[in-house]
């Protein structure tokens, strides 16, 4: 899922979100391999030394960068998230429940990704597929931010903002993906697993440069001073769209090029809209699919315990920042384990393996619901960081190959749309999870200041991870599977 949604409420739950998060120390050391090659002519010979910067083993072509920078920023801009939260609450005096919805409402562009695809795909912005649009993406997320540090003063006007601006980073995310499958058709699962890495390794290093100054900027300065600060950060999308390699496509050579009340227009988007049930209904996409959405839709109990952490255990706002730069670091890693040691591994055994494992790692939290932990002379804060940390590396470690099935299984001509209909059905399954868990919290009793059935929601929901495990023939056997392309 392209998997990260901007300013959502699980955002502010950094060490309970098991399941979407990534990273690496050791393969965030950029590396120069330095090639010789030796031509010959009839007057002798000579050698030529090319220097080749790599990144988790993917070349730093102007494109690259350019996909890697557009990562970055959706990282970074988590450095809005805890003056948001604190503007919701202190300048706005939201109560819990409609700062939910102003929040949740954020998450609503990342579900009709499919449609941004399909524009990209489609319509051609003054000649351009790509670096338009990544232009007007950053543009719209610096006017969401500026307006909040501004004139914005009602939650009408921040939830439409906050709309505005997760909207600019999910059209820009479903540009970059598109360049991403392109570059990822034809390839290995090796390949492509690095290009993977590539993208939520910058993505995870945005987030901790945000994570480290986020509290720190709003004691200090202020929300307004932040979202002033954020209003900079989304230009840097405009800006390296300029190193995107692409045609202007011929005979659009002036304007807009938005040709909505043309015939022509009307029946190409018939025929992509054909084109891409074609695609997903086919065995080799919609069974995978399939396993996508349940995997992703098994309950959760991340608001129950986030409640608890916060009413219960007391910990406050400057400490949840600090456990989510640990999270951001340890997401880091999940994209340094997975690039390092599970790119060449089956997709069976990756799922197979990660969901048995946090499945029994995430038992742990029963310890600091019970209080366990404290038994073994260790504090709730401490515990909590270490669960944390290792949950989230496997989190991410384990949906890293979702992103490189879905990239492998988008045709040619329909990589935007497709792979932006795969990552919103996965949303999708996220989601569903999120509202199985809200009902069952309801069952069990559990309310802001009563956590009586806390530790058996937390039992049920790890348990109902192991649901899907049975569905695991739905997935390719092998990379040959992967690298097949779908026929149009």
């Amino acid at each position: 899922m392209s998997g990260v949604l901007p300013l959502s409420s699980r955002e502010d739950e950094p060490f309970i979100g098991a399941r979407n998060s990534a990273g690496n120390g050791d393969s965030l050391a950029i590396e120069m391999e330095q090639e010789t090659s030796t031509s010959t002519s009839s007057g002798g010979s000579s050698r030529k030394k090319n220097s080749r910067l790599k990144c988790f083993g993917v070349d730093l072509s102007p494109d690259n960068v350019a996909v890697a920078m557009v990562y970055f920023v959706q990282g970074v801009l988590g450095l809005a998230r805890l003056a948001v939260s604190f503007y919701l609450k202190d300048d706005l005096h939201l109560d819990p429940a409609e700062t939910a919805v102003v929040t949740g409402f954020s998450a609503l562009p990342w579900l009709v990704k499919p449609l941004y695809g399909f524009i990209s795909d489609s319509i051609p912005l003054f000649g351009y597929r790509r670096r338009s649009y990544l232009v007007l993406s950053g543009l719209l997320g610096a006017l969401s931010w500026s307006l909040m540090a501004t004139f914005v003063d009602s939650k009408y006007g921040a939830a439409c903002c906050i709309l505005l601006g997760s909207f600019s980073v999910a059209f820009s995310d479903v540009v970059v993906d598109s360049m991403v499958v392109e570059r990822a058709r034809g390839e290995s699962q090796s390949v492509s697993g690095s290009l993977q890495s590539l993208c939520w390794g910058s993505s995870a290093f945005g987030g901790i440069v945000s994570s480290y100054f986020s509290g720190s900027l709003v004691d200090a300065y202020g929300v307004r001073f932040v979202f002033g600060v954020t209003a900079l950060l989304p230009l840097i999308t405009s800006a390296v769209a300029v190193l995107v390699k692409e045609q202007r496509v011929i005979g659009q050579a002036r304007g807009p090029n938005v040709p909505l009340g043309n015939s022509s227009f009307l029946k190409s988007s018939k025929e992509n809209i054909i084109q891409l049930w074609t695609a997903v209904r086919q065995p080799n996409v919609f069974l995978p699919t399939v396993f996508i959405f349940l995997w992703q839709a098994t309950p959760q109990s991340d608001s129950a315990m986030f409640f608890f952490t916060t009413n219960k255990l007391g910990f406050t706002p400057e400490f949840l920042g600090r456990v989510k730069l640990v999270t951001s670091v340890a997401s880091l890693a999940g994209v340094g384990l997975y690039n390092g040691f599970l790119k060449n591994v089956p997709l069976r055994k990756i799922f197979l393996a990660t969901t048995v494992t946090g499945t029994v790692l995430g038992m742990t939290q029963v310890f600091l619901v019970t209080g366990l932990n404290r038994q073994f002379g260790i504090s709730d804060e401490w515990f909590a960081i270490g669960d944390s940390l290792i949950l989230t590396v496997l989190s991410q470690a384990s949906f890293m190959p979702v992103l490189v099935l879905a990239a492998k299984l988008c045709p040619e001509g329909m990589e935007a749309t497709l792979f932006a209909t795969l990552m919103s059905i996965s949303n999708g399954g996220n989601v569903l999870g999120g509202l199985i868990g809200a009902a069952l919290t309801q069952i069990f009793g559990v309310t802001k200041d009563k956590f009586d059935n806390l530790a058996a929601l937390i039992i049920l929901c790890n348990l109902s991870s192991l649901l899907p495990l049975p569905l695991l023939h739905l997935l390719p056997r092998d990379d040959s599977d992967t690298a097949s392309k779908v026929k149009m």
